[in-house]
C-alpha cells in the first residue's frame, strides 16, 4: 500500500469513527428514555432494534451514559444479561428506607432455599429439602410469591416432581449479570454439602424431628 493510499484509506476510517459518534450522540437521548421506563434489563440488540440503530452506536452510547452516571446518585448497570438504570450503592440506605419496609424482607429459610434454587437449577423441593433438611412448603411459596423463583417443568423420574429454577427479577435484585456471578460452592469430600448463601442469614435455625413448617 503507497503512502495515498494509506492516507485515504487513514480518511474513511476516521469519517467512519465520526459518523459513529454522531450516530452514538443521536441515539443517547432515545436509549436514556428507554432505560428509564423498561421494567427490565435491555440488551443492546433489543435497543438497537427499538432505536433502528447500528448496535455499535448503541455499545458506545451506553458506555458515554455509563461514564455519564458514574459519579451521581443514578448508575447505569449491567445486570441480568442487559442494561438498567439504578440507584448508586452510596444512596443505598436511603433509597431502601423509602422503598423496603419490614416485611419485604427475606427470611433465613427463605434465603437458604433461594441459595440452593440458584446453584444448583433446576431443582425440585424434595431435593431442597434433603440438604436443608426441614419442609420447605411455606418458602416455595413465597419465593413464587415474590417472583424470585419459577417453575421450571417436571423432573422425569417416579412422581414426576415440579423444579424450579430463579428468574429475572433475582439477578436485578441482587445485581448479578448471570448466574455465572454466583460464589462457587465449597464440596469436601465425604462431608455435607455447604453453600454459600446469597446474604449472611440473620439468625441459626435448629430444625426439629418431625419435619415442621417454617416461617416466611
Amino acid at each position: 500500500m503507497d503512502t495515498q493510499e494509506l492516507t485515504e484509506s487513514q480518511q474513511t476510517l476516521s469519517a467512519e469513527a465520526q459518523e459513529l459518534h454522531a450516530a452514538a450522540e443521536g441515539v443517547q437521548p432515545a436509549i436514556e428514555a428507554l432505560l428509564f421506563v423498561a421494567s427490565e434489563a435491555l440488551d443492546s440488540k433489543r435497543i438497537a432494534k427499538l432505536t433502528g440503530e447500528d448496535e455499535r452506536a448503541v455499545a458506545l452510547a451506553l458506555q458515554t451514559l455509563e461514564e455519564r452516571y458514574s459519579s451521581g446518585g443514578i448508575v447505569l448497570r449491567q445486570v441480568a444479561g442487559g442494561y438498567r438504570l439504578a440507584t448508586s450503592s452510596a444512596v443505598r440506605e436511603i433509597v431502601e428506607a423509602y422503598l423496603l419496609p419490614p416485611k419485604t424482607t427475606l427470611s433465613t429459610p427463605a434465603l437458604e432455599m433461594l441459595a440452593i434454587v440458584a446453584h444448583m437449577q433446576p431443582v425440585t423441593k424434595g431435593e431442597v429439602e434433603a440438604i436443608r433438611g426441614v419442609n420447605s412448603d411455606s418458602v416455595t411459596s413465597t419465593l413464587l410469591d415474590r417472583g424470585l423463583i419459577a417453575e421450571a417443568g417436571r423432573k422425569d423420574v417416579v412422581g414426576r416432581p415440579m423444579t424450579y429454577k430463579t428468574t429475572s427479577l433475582f439477578l436485578e435484585s441482587f445485581g448479578l449479570r448471570s448466574l455465572d456471578d454466583l460464589p462457587q460452592l465449597e464440596l469436601e469430600p465425604g462431608q455435607p454439602l455447604e453453600l454459600n448463601l446469597i446474604l449472611p442469614p440473620t439468625a441459626p435455625e435448629s430444625p426439629s424431628e418431625p419435619v415442621p413448617q417454617e416461617p416466611t
